[in-house]
């Protein structure tokens, strides 16, 4: 049947986006473009800023529901997030979450069109996404979070993950859905991995048509702002504490765990694969032999005693029991596993078995300790990057790792204090999975220990930079710089711990660790705060998160 489309919402930008979906003069937008609140990083490296970086923020009516409305800008920067842009999604989130708290029900809708971490901010990408995540998350708990991914762009990297943990995820055949875009996949694995310039291939792989067959999306939907204002209002409707996709663990476990990693399928071949797996559960075991341990080990073993050799079901994903303060604590890692199932994730890598098994084993913590004391998590973080594979495309990475933010996040919410240890390098969405939904972050003071969106030699070539160009820009904005001392200065450590040899740690070095820790856990359960603390740290307060914390202040200023 062929349908009329009245008004294409992917030919739209992002404000006529918003003006579509709502009711006709009801929509309110803050720090709009005549606040003029643009990045402030941009200028520096020869970036012309925009006036409203890219992101539509506000408040508006769906058939006499209220909600925030929020919409990327694919025109600027391809949609990437920065500190701003970042920012005033986190901050609209919050403030409806702060509504639903007083009594006042207020949805939220997200049109996505973005390529992820806008590259020339890099860090401040990776925070306020991880700030995006908290808050759909608990905003989730109170009322529906609606995906929209129209077409243009699509969704992707970090803002990926985000789109998974959405409670309705609505999509275009034209909309796009992947961790890692096909152009990375490519240059990072080669042609034979993917080939971006196969369009066909590409939209049978991560468009609309196959998510919504598979299950990764929710509503297949023509082109038609005033038909996606109908899906919205229906997806508003439902009842807000059925299980999020990303919490559906066993589900999807179950698909990973059928899948020949040796095999290349085609999306057909794929959609057999999520058919065939529907109320089964298999499991895959094998054990890992002459790997060089790596430091994401070395600490677990530290502190549980326990290695990979121990590990019963993926041995890439550890998780033990040791203690803090006396007390009982779980600590887990992701480390390499050169005979992991999946080749593109045998190096440390968060690839689509290590999502899922981070999500399984914090929720199974969760469940032991339900009417307990709720013991610390603690995140031994030493992850490369996530996965480039077509498999893991094909599979849903970006769900994958969206579990495992699910996962953290409903362990502080839960009341357990969770701590990441970055002990080794801490990389993109790998990151963002294991380490940025924690309460605290710790870190240690050495040069291999590194904090980045992605490989200096990728960045430059996306960016259309030298290496050189690359360096340079980091000593103008420390978001670029790789180096975790230029971490520190975000705000986001709680503390850099100085002095500890990190590839053979003897006991002084494992003493003062753990003295860390302690101090850590006691912090958090005084003052219960989440990840909320990174924007008041003396860091953050002395400029390192000047313009996340003026641009929360005016979005609150303007809420009514």
């Amino acid at each position: 049947m062929k349908v009329n489309i009245k008004e294409s919402l992917s030919e739209l930008n992002a404000r006529e986006r918003v003006l579509s979906l709502v009711d006709k003069g009801s929509f309110h937008e803050f720090l709009g473009p005549f606040d003029g609140k643009e990045s402030p990083h941009l200028a520096a490296q020869g970036v012309v800023p925009q006036s409203d970086d890219g992101v539509v923020a506000g408040k508006g009516i769906i058939d006499g529901a209220s909600c925030v409305m929020i919409a990327m800008e694919g025109d600027f920067q391809g949609g990437g997030i920065g500190e701003v842009a970042g920012s005033k999604i986190a901050a609209a989130l919050e403030l409806a979450l702060k509504d639903n708290k007083n009594g006042t029900l207020t949805h939220a809708v997200i049109i996505f069109d973005t390529g992820g971490v806008r590259l020339q901010e890099a860090n401040y990408g990776l925070l306020t996404i991880a700030e995006i995540h908290a808050a759909i998350t608990d905003l989730r708990e109170y009322s529906p979070v609606i995906g929209v991914i129209p077409g243009k762009i699509g969704a992707f990297g970090g803002m990926a993950i985000s789109a998974g943990l959405c409670s309705t995820l609505i999509m275009t055949k034209e909309g796009r859905l992947c961790l890692n875009g096909p152009e990375v996949i490519e240059q990072e694995a080669g042609i034979a991995e993917f080939d971006s310039k196969d369009r066909l291939l590409v939209w049978q792989t991560i468009g609309g048509m196959q998510r919504t067959t598979t299950g990764f999306a929710d509503v297949l939907t023509v082109d038609d702002a005033t038909i996606i204002k109908e899906h919205i209002s229906d997806a508003f409707s439902k009842n807000p504490v059925n299980v999020p996709r990303s919490a559906d663990v066993e589900k999807f476990l179950s698909i990973v765990n059928t899948i020949d990693p040796s095999f290349k399928y085609t999306p057909e071949g794929f959609q057999h694969v999520v058919e065939e797996t529907k109320n089964k559960r298999n499991n895959f075991k094998k054990s890992q032999h002459g790997t060089k341990k790596s430091r994401g080990e070395i600490w677990f073993e530290v502190f549980t005693g326990k290695s990979a050799i121990d590990m019963q079901e993926v041995p890439s994903v550890l998780c033990g029991e040791g203690t803090i303060n006396n007390e009982k604590a779980s600590f887990l890692s992701v480390v390499p596993d050169e005979e992991g199932r999946f080749p593109r994730a045998r190096n440390g890598e968060v690839g689509l078995e290590q999502g899922w098994m981070l999500a399984k084993y914090v929720r199974e913590i969760i469940e032991e300790d339900k009417g307990s004391d709720k013991r610390p998590i603690v995140a031994i973080v030493d992850v490369p990057s996530q996965a480039y594979g077509y498999n893991e495309e094909l599979a849903g990475i970006y769900l994958s790792c969206a579990a495992a933010v699910d996962a953290y996040a409903a362990a502080r919410r839960a009341g357990h204090p969770v701590i990441a240890l970055i002990v080794g390098k801490a990389i993109s969405g790998a990151f963002l999975s294991h380490g940025l939904q924690a309460n605290r972050i710790l870190a240690l003071d050495d040069e291999n220990v590194q904090v980045q969106v992605m490989s200096k030699q990728s960045a430059a070539r996306i960016t259309l930079r030298t290496i050189e160009q690359v360096e340079e820009a980091a000593k103008k904005v420390p978001a670029t710089a790789y180096d975790v001392r230029s971490f520190a200065t975000l705000g986001a450590l709680e503390e850099l711990i100085q002095d500890i040899e990190p590839d053979q740690p003897g006991k002084d070095d494992v003493a003062s660790v753990e003295e860390s820790l302690k101090k850590t856990v006691n912090d958090i359960q005084k003052s219960n705060a989440g990840i909320e603390r990174r924007l008041s740290t003396p860091q953050a307060l002395s400029g390192g998160r000047k313009a996340s914390i003026e641009v929360r202040k005016l979005m609150e200023e303007q809420w009514k």
